[in-house]
């Protein structure tokens, strides 16, 4: 029996039953259709985090697997210590050039398919920069694989703010863990794996192109899909969607003020912050085998140390976010983190043979800075906006302020013929590092700060839980 009901307003409800009074044909389809809707997503959310994994693992391979054959690309190519200085200072450059248009572009394309395209551009880069033959070919085909990894390093935070909004330090710590086990991974397998190939470092390299091309996979589904990741909460006592979420662009609503980032102190401080962690990171990933090498140390445990040196991160990376989302301020956490470099570098100083394990460990540690900064981008922003501008500020202007750091340490290298000079300055360099990670750590958020030009503590409640 098929009876008509009206409702306030003029709407009509048509509702079936069958014999006995139960639900009908119609509410079975309804329930149907409503199901269909429901496991899509959950499909999509599943591609999400295979893709945010593999994109993670790609994220350093192209870095720290040159690192670790840098002795053998230098000759190959015939290198001097300034140039191969200028060599580990590209990916900072890249990232600060190419991180700041990844915004824009997720809003013309949608994050997903930015993300898509930087898999792409990585393993076109991989490929083909041991071929070109010369310094510049490897630099510029190494750009295009950096171009690829600058994007998705933006846009990592926002797509975790999007589909995951009140698990965003549990996400975030899954994916710095991916990144560091692809780090560490390739600086491990880096060496070893160009033996098994024929002792070609060219073919060391390459192989690397692989496992991009397979993180590109995942994302494809989801290419066409530009609002895709606006969901709501999956916990019962979180927030409404409208209240904890909003599209990832960088549109206000008529009521708020325009985002003026740099207005921020916070966005500031955790610019600068993240520029000196990525100051060591890549002083670190480009330089560190060397200073074992030239200690003495041959060039597979050279390798391994600075595995172990990245490795650190794989647990860590997966602990720090969680624990930092539950502290008011993190700056605990960046003094703990700080003290480790300085003992670390401390140690290279003095023994850097005699205690390599133990300084490789420390330094691997005190690396932990990235996901933690990475963390404070989704704590210090409330809306997905905000996280957008915040992370393609914090990252392009951090990256800017990186690029001296590797090619000054080679300079030091040439003119000093040791390594007291550069090691001096890298410790030197964690002390403001430690200072402006407090900074960055308050309890603020930047639409506060941008909006009314100063400080201001969120007296709403804060949504990047976990």
């Amino acid at each position: 029996m098929v009876s008509e009901e009206n409702r306030p307003g003029g709407s009509t409800t048509v509702t079936a039953s069958g014999p006995g009074g139960g639900v009908g044909t119609a509410a079975k389809g309804s329930a149907e259709s409503g199901a269909s809707p429901r496991r899509a997503r959950a499909w999509s959310t599943r591609l999400v985090v295979v893709g945010i994994v593999l994109s993670a693992l790609n994220l350093r391979p192209a870095i720290t697997s040159l690192g670790a054959l840098l002795e053998e690309v230098r000759d190959g190519l015939g290198m001097s210590g300034s140039v191969a200085g200028v060599l580990t200072s590209v990916p900072p450059l890249c990232f600060a050039v190419f991180g700041v248009m990844a915004p824009r572009l997720a809003r013309r394309f949608g994050p997903a398919a930015v993300v898509c395209a930087g898999m792409a551009a990585i393993t076109a880069g991989l490929l083909i920069r041991p071929y070109v033959g010369g310094t510049a070919g490897f630099l510029a085909a190494s750009a295009l694989a950096l171009m690829g990894i600058a994007v998705s390093n933006v846009l990592m935070p926002v797509i975790v703010k999007r589909w995951f909004p009140d698990r965003v330090g549990s996400m975030t710590g899954l994916y710095s863990m991916a990144l560091a086990l692809g780090t560490s991974a390739a600086a491990a397998v880096t060496v070893p794996l160009t033996d098994a190939l024929g002792g070609s470092w060219r073919s060391g390299l390459t192989a690397w192109a692989f496992l991009a091309a397979v993180a590109v996979l995942p994302w494809l589904p989801l290419v066409r899909d530009r609002a895709a990741g606006v969901r709501t909460p999956s916990r019962p006592d979180a927030q409404p969607a409208s209240r904890t979420i909003a599209p990832t662009t960088a549109q206000t609503t008529p009521d708020e003020p325009a985002l003026r980032i740099s207005r921020s102190r916070t966005a500031w401080a955790l610019a600068v912050f993240f520029g000196l962690q990525a100051t060591a990171a890549y002083i670190t990933m480009g330089w560190m085998p060397q200073i074992f090498r030239d200690a003495g140390v041959s060039a597979g445990t050279a390798g391994v140390l600075l595995a172990v040196t990245m490795v650190m991160g794989v647990p860590l990376a997966f602990v720090i976010p969680r624990l930092a989302t539950r502290l008011p301020h993190q700056g605990p956490i960046v003094l703990a983190l700080g003290a480790c470099g300085l003992a670390g570098y401390t140690g290279l100083f003095l023994a850097p043979a005699a205690g390599a394990w133990v300084w490789a460990v420390l330094l691997g540690v005190s690396n932990c800075s990235f996901p933690l900064a990475l963390t404070m981008v989704g704590m210090r922003a409330r809306t997905g906006a905000g996280v957008a501008q915040l992370s393609a500020f914090a990252q392009s202007t951090g990256y800017l302020l990186s690029i001296p750091g590797p090619l000054l340490v080679g300079v030091l290298y040439q003119s000093s013929g040791g390594w007291g000079l550069p090691i001096a300055l890298m410790a030197g360099l964690m002390v403001p590092q430690m200072a402006v990670g407090v900074l960055a750590g308050r309890d603020r958020t930047v639409e506060d700060e941008a909006a009314r030009g100063g400080p201001r503590r969120p007296g709403g409640v804060r949504e990047v839980q976990d």
